[in-house]
């Protein structure tokens, strides 16, 4: 297990430097390195641009034993439209929680000392008023799914993820590879996955021949009675 890890969060980016302000001043994280590409990426890194963008690692420790945030930027795209794939990343901290006050960034309580927070663009993170259980902050990422058996499936049997918690009426599950890493939170919703222009990607390192039978086509899933994820 101990190659199995959740790596970062892909956020595309329309104002950098409000957005590194987001993560680093309010958030408390760290900006960990910083790239700049002539052209677009050839694996759709920054998404279906082909001009020049950025990346900027940003996360609260080193990228080898922490799950970060790659924030992408492409050069003269000043805001993407949001879809409905990205439900929001929790973290326990009350530094956060802390510096938001300080700095007077709009909180919302959903519940007893949890905070909804949006880091500009609107991606939305969910602010635990406490100091964290583990070394990372970093507790979950949700993300939303049209068929939550099926993503069960891909991630569970195919990938190898253990099932943390499941609520079938909830339509709900929590997966990860280690208790002590970033899990990931899996929502059915009604209806169909849209991941509009600000569609994000989730990382994870894994063995090369499970890297391998995730990117295989549908037909070699279909012929060998396989699940894909769901959305």
């Amino acid at each position: 297990m101990a190659t199995r890890r959740a790596l970062h969060f892909v956020f595309k980016v329309g104002n950098r430097f409000q957005t590194v302000h987001f993560f680093r001043d309010v958030l408390g994280m760290k900006v960990l390195r910083h790239e700049e590409f002539e052209e677009g990426c050839k694996a759709a890194c920054n998404g279906p641009y082909d001009g020049k963008w950025s990346k900027t690692m940003v996360g609260f420790g080193p990228e080898d034993d922490h799950f970060v945030a790659e924030l992408t930027y492409n050069y003269g795209i000043g805001d993407y439209k949001l879809g409905n794939d990205f439900m929001g990343i929790t973290l326990a901290s009350s530094h956060a929680v802390s510096n938001a006050r300080k700095l007077e960034w709009p909180l919302s309580e959903v519940e007893e000392e949890v905070f909804e927070i949006e880091a500009p663009g609107g991606y939305k993170f969910y602010l635990h008023n406490r100091t964290p259980p583990q070394s990372d902050p970093v507790l979950k990422v949700t993300l939303a799914v049209s068929d939550l058996q099926k993503s069960l499936n891909y991630w569970s049997n195919l990938l190898g993820m253990k099932v943390y918690e499941q609520d079938e009426e909830k339509e709900r599950a929590l997966l990860g590879y280690a208790d002590n890493q970033c899990k990931l939170e899996l929502q059915g919703i009604k209806g169909s996955i849209d991941h509009a222009a600000a569609f994000g990607r989730i990382a994870f390192s894994c063995p090369q021949k499970e890297a391998m039978a995730a990117d295989k086509s549908d037909e070699w899933f279909s012929k060998r009675n396989k699940p894909k994820a769901s959305g």
